[in-house]
């Protein structure tokens, strides 16, 4: 009996985390995929690679199909300059990784804002790619779910209070109206992220 229990409290856990963790990526928004602008995001870490090896097919995973012949031409007009003067090279390279970028960004549904520095993500998207490089999600689920969790018990904490005083002025009623919506629409938020599709159909990136 007590291992069905434990076993019952295990399972109860972790759909909490699980729920709390996709309730995060809906506070930190889609935006947050911009990382990939960032010189130590994933798309321009695979080009450098992708330009020390010559091979751009490092790079395909990062658009769709109909990009590849773009890229793969600019790829090969930088790969040749590679060796030449480094001033020119650095213009040509750059070039190269904005027009990655761009397209990679136009995969998500996502406008093209520049190439950003490297240290421009936030902390949560540097953990989730620190947690692939360590091959451990534990630390995002535990820093996710500490941190909503105060976040909701705060915003509950609000609501019920206001509750009490709701129907004693306009605007204490009012007051209530504000938290009740930042409560409610928090989880109608999440409940609307678990049930999204994680893709498009036509096998695009926007669906991260």
């Amino acid at each position: 009996m007590k291992t069905q229990e434990r076993t019952k409290a295990r399972t109860i856990k972790s759909k909490m985390s699980t729920v709390l963790l996709a309730l995060a990526f809906m506070f930190i928004g889609i935006s947050g995929y911009a990382h990939c602008d960032s010189y130590d995001g994933p798309v321009i870490k695979d080009a450098l690679k992708a330009l020390d090896q010559n091979n751009v097919e490092l790079v395909l995973k990062w658009i769709e199909p109909q990009q590849e012949k773009e890229i793969i031409s600019m790829f090969k007009k930088t790969y040749k300059l590679k060796s030449g003067d480094t001033e020119v090279y650095a213009i040509v390279e750059k070039h190269f990784l904005e027009n990655l970028v761009r397209l990679h960004r136009e995969t998500e549904g996502e406008p093209y804002t520049g190439l950003k520095p490297a240290g421009s993500m936030t902390k949560l998207v540097a953990m989730a790619d620190n947690s692939i490089a360590k091959n451990s999600v534990e630390e995002v689920i535990t820093t996710v779910t500490n941190h909503l969790e105060q976040v909701l018990r705060k915003r509950y904490a609000k609501v019920a209070k206001l509750s009490k005083t709701k129907d004693q002025s306009v605007k204490l009623g009012r007051d209530y109206v504000e938290a009740y919506v930042q409560y409610t629409h928090t989880l109608e938020a999440l409940e609307n992220l678990i049930h999204a599709p994680i893709s498009h159909s036509g096998g695009g990136h926007a669906g991260h």
